[in-house]
């Protein structure tokens, strides 16, 4: 059990700003410190953990309490006195479930549970067929069921009317297609004894029912899973012919006294608002984002993009473990020291007998906004640490093990995070009826972007992935006394190239991989101008990403056709709902990583990592400078934390017909892969034998440099283990010693070619 977990508003500040800590904690009371973070691994084969205390005016103690996470995604129409004028009434909507077999699941719902009252349109418990809840009070609540159960992933049209004057309930289950020998159609017509009309001026909800408010937040139940669309709320009860006229995104003349609600999904799709059309204007807010931008019920294959024929993505996916925001109360806040240096860092957070739980709540300070105080800056990767975020592979892929060749370890984050998914999950995980989850937020705790976290991943030695391997890199600047700078990706996002336009050299993290339009561009004008980039890295530049205009702290990604990915988007789904930009690989985009970094993902392994042998060019005269102090037949980085190298788990290489200067240097290349290793699937049309490291000559990491326009350069590792070879024998290794090149000649004087 963690005792303590904890999240910030913010994942980056700048001198003089406020952060906000939200802490979950089950003892009385936890002790807060921030600290600086220089090294996260625990490994005792390299520098160890390292943290620094910085006294701030947070550091104390303070209360503990529980802070409850209500995952699930719905719509909140909010009151309505019109439903109190309501005496008879319909429900219809167009649903594609997914988990019907489930239970009981809330499609249109006016219900007050404290009451008992109100009406639901739902899927039933008993056996997935179309029902109808009625309730007077307590005791005086029905539900009525066609009894026919529902098939996964297929549209139907549903309704549910109710006659106050003949006490008549029908009820419609529609497949829009059948199948032969597949019966699933029904349509009832029932006499209920309900008095009165089970319609009141209770909150309505569209994909769970309401049940209680907490600290301001909605908290809803019997969350319903899959698509919706075209919800309506009549005043009355329609007839077969009216529910069909009422079926398309305009409201019939002769329905417009009679139709209280028409919501057309269609409408504002990259927004949080659901649009009601017709003149009550009872228009909604989505919670915990489900997933829009979805083919609706009358797609018809011809346009992919819904930007071009909305009508046809008038779906909503809702899901029960959708989360944007954990929605915690803030427990403390920290107001940045001005004088506080730029870097990475935590709020430390412990609690218990001799503080033996802890967690941490890593966020970088900025420079003071608009200014560079170092030639340096390292570029933390805080979207692709949200497309992790929280990530289930280890436990929830089958193939784990093949994929590292090794038995798996998990620590208490593993173990927590699989027992509690309301945490949620990450961008390589599905939902929980099987569909693949395209938004990640970080406004909730994200319990693998911490300091001394063992991921799966990484082979023998460090299991590092992610923010824990970022931490070498800074370590290694630490330890060779470099002044430095930490800017984010939502700067770079947000600010574009103003956000690194100041710094002689960009140092990447090592796995930049989820990079959105915005951040692309700054990169490519960075290089334009004259800046200079050392990609130390793997599998960089890899899957388009977008952020939500309106949402803080949340990212998209949309797995269309071909990359290495753990799901894959539905057809006529690959465009981000966020900003209708095309989703996928950048190298799908026109974009490949060759054209931004030099090299592209081309192979990975996850059980022991290789090392680098000189090419020819890296003899050149006029860049020799690069490999100053490594012998001409020494092997580079053949150590490593990270699975016992400096080449592996993910490699990039050189390709001219995808991106790479023709004029860009080829330093060296990796070798004697295992067969662990294996080519991605972009660059198959086929499949065939020899993928493998022994093999295919495309599992390698190529190390490239090359000058761009203005004195620019690019320097690029092309693999994920390199950061973790970088400590070795204190520093002292060949590793360290061409990164120290790079990187003194970036930000010296000397032009890039002698």
């Amino acid at each position: 059990m963690m005792k303590i977990t904890a999240y910030a508003d913010q994942v980056s500040v700048a001198p003089g700003e406020t952060i906000n800590f939200m802490v979950n904690c089950v003892s009385k009371s936890f002790k807060a410190d921030i600290v600086k973070l220089i090294c996260g691994d625990t490994n005792p084969d390299g520098p160890g953990y390292k943290e620094k205390v910085i006294r701030t005016a947070v550091s104390g103690t303070y209360k503990g309490r529980r802070q409850r996470i209500h995952a699930g995604s719905f719509v909140e129409i909010g009151n309505a006195e019109v439903f109190n004028r309501l005496q008879s009434f319909t429900l219809q909507a167009f649903i594609w479930p997914t988990t019907p077999e489930k239970g009981r699941q809330t499609v249109i719902s006016n219900w007050s549970h404290v009451e008992q009252s109100g009406a639901q349109l739902i899927i039933e418990a008993d056996n997935g067929g179309v029902g109808l809840t009625l309730g007077a009070g307590k005791g005086k609540v029905q539900t009525f069921a066609t009894g026919k159960p529902l098939l996964t992933q297929e549209w139907y049209f549903i309704a549910a009317s109710f006659d106050a004057k003949t006490k008549t309930i029908q009820l419609i289950q529609e497949p829009l297609h059948t199948h032969v020998g597949c019966n699933d159609q029904a349509r009832q017509t029932r006499i209920a004894k309900f008095g009165k009309s089970p319609l009141h001026n209770y909150l309505v909800t569209l994909g769970a029912q309401f049940l209680r408010h907490d600290k301001g937040r909605i908290v809803c139940q019997h969350h319903y899973n899959g698509k919706i669309d075209s919800p309506r709320i009549a005043s009355r009860a329609l007839d077969l012919s009216e529910m069909e006229a009422l079926k398309r995104n305009v409201v019939p003349s002769a329905l417009t006294d009679d139709v209280v609600a028409a919501w057309d999904f269609s409408v504002d799709i990259t927004g949080t608002c659901v649009r009601d059309i017709t003149e009550n204007r009872l228009h909604g807010e989505i919670v915990n984002l489900p997933a829009r931008g979805m083919t609706g019920w009358n797609w018809s294959g011809d346009e992919m993009s819904w930007r071009h024929q909305p009508e046809q993505y008038g779906a909503i996916h809702f899901h029960d473990d959708d989360l944007y925001d954990a929605g915690w109360e803030v427990d403390f806040s920290l107001v940045v020291p001005k004088k506080l240096k730029s870097g990475l860092y935590a709020a430390r957070l412990r609690c218990g007998d001799d503080g033996d739980s802890e967690d941490y709540v890593p966020f970088a300070i900025l420079p003071p906004r608009g200014t560079a105080t170092s030639k340096i800056c390292f570029l933390l990767p805080t979207g692709s640490y949200m497309a992790y975020a929280n990530e289930h592979m280890a436990v929830d892929v089958p193939i784990a093990q093949l994929l590292s060749g090794r038995l798996l370890e998990h620590d208490r984050q593993d173990i927590y995070r699989h027992e509690h998914r309301e945490y949620g999950a990450s961008c390589y995980d599905t939902h929980s009826d099987g569909s693949g989850i395209c938004y990640s937020s970080r406004l909730r705790p994200i319990l693998n972007m911490r300091p001394k976290c063992r991921a799966w991943i990484g082979g023998k030695g460090s299991a590092l992935w992610q923010f824990n391997a970022d931490t070498h890199i800074i370590a290694w600047l630490e330890a060779l006394g470099y002044e430095y700078d930490v800017v984010t990706d939502e700067e770079l996002h947000r600010d574009g190239l103003a956000a690194i336009a100041g710094y002689d050299a960009v140092l990447s993290s090592s796995h930049p991989e989820y990079q959105s339009r915005q951040m692309w561009d700054a990169m490519d004008a960075y290089q334009q101008t004259g800046g200079r980039l050392m990609y130390l890295g793997g599998n960089g530049w890899y899957w388009r990403i977008a952020y939500h205009s309106e949402l803080p702290g949340v990212m998209e990604v949309r797995r269309a056709e071909g990359g290495i990915r753990a799901w894959e988007a539905r057809t006529g789904e690959y465009y981000h709902s966020f900003t209708g930009e095309y989703g996928g690989l950048w190298r799908r985009n026109g974009r490949a990583p060759q054209r931004i970094v030099g090299t592209g993902f081309s192979a990975q392994g996850f059980d022991i990592s290789s090392y680098y042998a000189r090419k020819p060019d890296s003899y050149k005269k006029e860049i020799r400078w690069i490999m100053d102090g490594v012998g001409k037949n020494e092997r580079i980085g053949d150590f490593g934390l990270v699975g016992g190298g400096a080449a592996g788990l993910e490699l990039d290489r050189a390709d001219t017909s995808l991106g790479t200067p023709p004029g860009a240097y080829i330093l060296a290349s990796s070798e004697k892969h295992t067969d662990i290793y294996l080519v991605v699937c972009e660059e198959l049309l086929i499949n065939y034998p020899g993928l493998g490291g022994h093999e295919s000559p495309m599992v390698r990491a190529d190390m490239v440099f090359y000058p761009t326009s203005n004195g620019g350069g690019l320097f690029a590792t092309s693999s994920i283990a390199w950061s973790g070879s970088l400590s070795h024998n204190s520093y002292e290794n060949n590793v360290s010693q061409i990164t120290k090149n790079v990187l003194d000649r970036f930000i010296g004087k000397k032009p890039l070619l002698d």
